[in-house]
């Protein structure tokens, strides 16, 4: 480690990109309690840098503790005091519990609520952590917020740029579209070049106690995996029943309250015609949630809400001139090639062959087609353009 700020060469610049010597570059590493945020914040101690922990409280430890494996909960804070104790780190612990519910779970609670489904995931990612904790960050008088995200941060052109991880099976790229450009500027990811297996190896070789700590899975405020459990406790009375119709105009049954239906599904519906039926549209004003066959699901197109741009020149030029994207619509599904365009005066993507399933509230994240690994950014979808005009109609 370079110790003599007199020897570090002038324009040299250090592995987070900035022209000093480690020890006097300011981290403040995010961390979760897991083995991934627990790698970078030792990886960048053992650099040499200067390396704050930070552990968000996002609910009651209480609650949380009896749920294993969910980030920032009462075991996962006091992992992460002890990787920072282990590796000789300042740590602390902040508690954000009253804006994560008004910016997390209330807004889970409403978009459920309208018929949507959210992902709660990217409006933490969106607002705790990379507008809440990024301003902290900086009143600590860090140069950087490190988080252990998978995902790359590279350098352009035109400055810093998004891009999908090295390893694809860990790419977190679908929820992290909503990163700004001021954002990503003060944002590194150091595990984004890396495998998962190499994090891993990193542990042990740091010595952390939590090298075999297994991966959050679930939503973290959402115990046992039940949305709907976790909307009527933040909404009581939102379980309000309705008419389950067909888009023949058919009503088929009854429901116990469209928080118990998403887009796609196929169990659970409790009416049958002989024919396979899945929800193709939930109508929540009217408590309607409307099936039909499975070719009823396809949508051409997307229109967006809360739009982000990464990509060169502005999002209306691109969507003028009808730019070539790459669009995902789920985390688990892999891009797939479209357009940009406009719908109702609106900018909106479409796909070359029609996608299935594609549900309101849910993201939509683009990427250039030239090799499909950087974001060029994405939006919540507003409005799905379905192929099937019934659907449109219903």
């Amino acid at each position: 480690m370079t110790t003599d700020t007199a020897a570090w060469p002038a324009g040299r610049v250090n592995s987070l990109g900035f022209a000093k010597p480690p020890h006097e570059t300011r981290v403040v590493a995010a961390m979760s309690g897991g083995v991934d945020s627990s790698v970078v914040a030792a990886m960048l101690k053992a650099e040499g840098y200067d390396v704050i922990g930070i552990t968000l409280q996002l609910y009651d430890h209480g609650a949380a503790i009896e749920k294993k494996g969910a980030c920032c909960a009462g075991q996962d804070i006091h992992d992460a005091r002890n990787v920072s104790d282990a590796i000789g780190i300042p740590h602390y612990v902040l508690d954000y519990e009253s804006r994560f519910r008004e910016q997390v779970m209330e807004d889970f609670a409403d978009t459920y609520l309208s018929g949507s489904t959210p992902i709660p995931c990217i409006r933490c990612n969106q607002t705790v952590k990379f507008a809440d904790l990024l301003a902290t960050a900086k009143e600590l008088g860090a140069d950087c917020l490190a988080t252990g995200h998978y995902i790359r941060r590279v350098d352009g052109p035109d400055g810093p740029e998004l891009h999908r991880a090295h390893d694809a099976s860990r790419d977190q790229s679908y929820f992290l579209f909503a990163t700004t450009r001021e954002q990503l500027d003060f944002l590194r990811f150091p595990l984004g070049g890396l495998p998962k297996t190499e994090v891993r190896d990193l542990a042990e070789k740091f010595g952390l106690q939590v090298a075999a700590k297994p991966d959050s899975q679930d939503i973290c405020f959402v115990p046992d995996g039940s949305y709907a459990k976790v909307v009527e406790k933040l909404r009581p009375g939102s379980g309000r029943g309705g008419e389950i119709v067909h888009l023949d105009g058919r009503i088929l049954g009854n429901h116990d309250g469209v928080i118990h239906y998403t887009i796609g599904q196929r169990r659970g519906l409790g009416v049958a015609t002989g024919d396979p039926l899945f929800v193709v549209k939930i109508d929540a004003p009217k408590r309607r949630v409307i099936v039909g066959p499975r070719e009823a699901l396809m949508t051409r197109g997307l229109l967006l809400e809360e739009l982000n741009w990464l990509g060169q020149g502005s999002l209306e030029e691109a969507a003028t001139q009808g730019a070539r994207v790459l669009i995902r619509v789920r985390s688990t599904r892999p891009p797939v090639p479209g357009w940009l365009g406009y719908e109702d005066g609106a900018p909106a993507v479409f796909f070359d062959a029609p996608e299935e399933g594609v549900a309101r509230g849910q993201a939509a994240v683009l990427y250039d087609p030239d090799g499909g690994t950087r974001i060029l950014g994405g939006g919540f979808i507003a409005r799905p353009l379905p192929a099937d005009e019934r659907v449109a109609a219903a």
